[in-house]
């Protein structure tokens, strides 16, 4: 290879323009390297990052509830469980959780919130439910040793002992009804280095706190917990509220809230070290089902969380009462609510913006006579407990063809699903839709505008396993009976609300 074949000579004289053009050649070679050796780095400590990180299976049990159906714009909502873990096997959370004894117990799932962030990601609604809800635990295998759990009622934080995060996912959608994406879940430990990375999280207390069980000791007014601190605000139970699990779960409301400002406010997030603390605190605190199993993945996520505003962020409790036995159990009505929202995708602070009138107004009359409707009739009835209710699609097929739909057939493809719903692909097929809706009883509320189907689709959900009307009050697609926003008893924290203080419990008070 000659010189010109970098580009050499040119111009009297030569020397110089040539003496240029090697330095600049070689400056192009040393940034070159440069850029593929940070690159190298860079895809090297993204792989660490990715070891970091621990993977489990996200549904352990028999039956899964089917997969949020996208919207008219085919945008599709978002579940993910959190979970706290009380784990001690490690030194670590032995030191941190106490009770030395527990060390070699299977860990417990004292903290439990459900994240629903919306199809077009506008608002977060979150809701928690407490440790000692009485729940029936479903079937579940244990993806390591193949040891069946067999079904049982106890109180919901057991559910993890049952194999793993995948039994508690499954308990959550047998209990809600809500098809649920994903989990993570934290340990003691990550709790402290996650407070610890963010450089402590904003709390408040109404007087002065001490609970000797978590070692909480806070004054009264504005304080900011770090790393263990961290670890015994959450974990406070006796300190706040009537000293329940109750009191606790809105303390961890306002804390998650409080940290949420904090990452948002950017802080923490311009010092390339403490972005490093950050990422090596969060993926080592983690534990994620295998969807969200890589650092492109959580940073794909963060982007979807970072685009919601703070106060679009709706934090509950499910609406509960106590129950015989030291149980605390879900609210008739309120509870069935809260739930109905969160499988609609209906934001829970009750600001979902109205939609404007079209110019040309989807149709409420069908385009064309009953009998040239094709309507596609699933069945949905199975959940973790209950197996499908066998020909269900058949018996309500036949039933809309007796009423004139000659073109409704049963679809034998598995389905699982709460609420029984009707789709329709094409704004010019709702007014079809909604006669289909009338011919069984079903209420309007209940008919939405999916991407996800090809035609008019009926699925028959688990509120409807007999019968061939659909029965006056039963699921909770309709939202005609109450506010489409979150009921008095779920106590909701709006995410900007910065003036939230803790109540604390009188007999804790120095």
């Amino acid at each position: 290879m000659g010189h010109d074949d970098f580009g050499g000579g040119g111009g009297e004289g030569g020397g110089p323009p040539r003496k240029k053009r090697r330095v600049l050649r070689w400056f192009t070679v040393c940034l070159s390297l440069l850029i593929l050796a940070t690159a190298g780095a860079g895809y090297f400590y993204i792989e660490h990052l990715n070891g970091n990180l621990a993977r489990d299976v996200l549904n352990l049990g028999d039956r899964k509830l089917d997969k949020s159906d996208p919207n008219a714009a085919g945008q599709t909502p978002m579940n993910i469980l959190l979970l706290g873990s009380d784990s001690r096997r490690s030194k670590a959370n032995v030191e941190l959780g106490g009770a030395k004894g527990d060390s070699g117990r299977p860990p417990l799932a004292d903290v439990q919130m459900l994240l629903h962030v919306s199809a077009d990601r506008s608002n977060i609604s979150v809701i928690s439910v407490p440790r000692d809800t009485k729940a029936t635990i479903p079937k579940c295998t244990d993806p390591d040793d193949q040891q069946v759990y067999r079904e049982t009622t106890d109180k919901i934080n057991t559910s993890l002992q049952h194999g793993g995060p995948g039994c508690t996912v499954a308990t959550w959608e047998e209990l809600t009804g809500i098809p649920i994406d994903h989990f993570m879940m934290i340990d003691f430990a990550g709790v402290v280095s996650m407070a610890d990375a963010v450089g402590g999280v904003p709390v408040c207390v109404d007087n002065n706190v001490y609970d000797p069980q978590s070692k909480l000791r806070l004054k009264k007014g504005n304080s900011v917990v770090r790393g263990e601190q961290a670890l015994h605000w959450l974990r406070t139970r006796h300190g706040f509220g009537d000293g329940s699990d109750i009191g606790r779960a809105r303390a961890q409301h306002m804390y998650m809230n409080s940290m949420v400002r904090q990452l948002k406010a950017g802080t923490k997030l311009t010092d390339p070290g403490k972005m490093r603390g950050l990422a090596e605190a969060a993926t080592k605190a983690l534990t994620v089902d295998e969807g969200l199993g890589s650092v492109k993945k959580l940073y794909d996520l963060g982007n979807d969380l970072k685009r919601v505003p703070t106060k679009r962020i709706t934090m509950v409790t499910m609406p509960w009462q106590y129950a015989p036995g030291g149980y605390v159990v879900p609210k008739k009505g309120d509870a069935d609510h809260t739930f109905s929202l969160i499988r609609n995708d209906i934001a829970l602070d009750g600001k979902d913006k109205k939609k404007k009138p079209d110019k040309k107004p989807e149709p409420t009359k069908p385009t064309v006579p009953k009998a040239e409707i094709p309507v596609r009739v699933m069945n949905g009835t199975g959940s973790a407990l209950q197996a499908p209710v066998s020909g269900r699609a058949g018996v309500i097929s036949e039933q809309l063809g007796r009423q004139g739909f000659a073109q409704a057939t049963a679809d034998q493809t598995p389905k699982s699903q709460a609420d029984t719903t009707i789709s329709y692909p094409r704004e010019s097929q709702r007014g079809n839709a909604l006669a289909v809706a009338k011919a069984i009883g079903l209420p309007e509320g209940a008919v939405k505008h999916s991407s996800g189907v090809q035609g008019v689709t009926l699925v028959i959900g688990g509120d409807w396993r007999e019968g061939t009307a659909y029965p006056k009050g039963a699921g909770g697609a309709s939202g005609e009976k109450q506010e489409n926003k979150a009921p008095d008893s779920a106590d909701a924290l709006r995410g900007d609300n910065d003036k939230a203080c803790m109540e604390v419990n009188p007999a804790n008070v120095w």
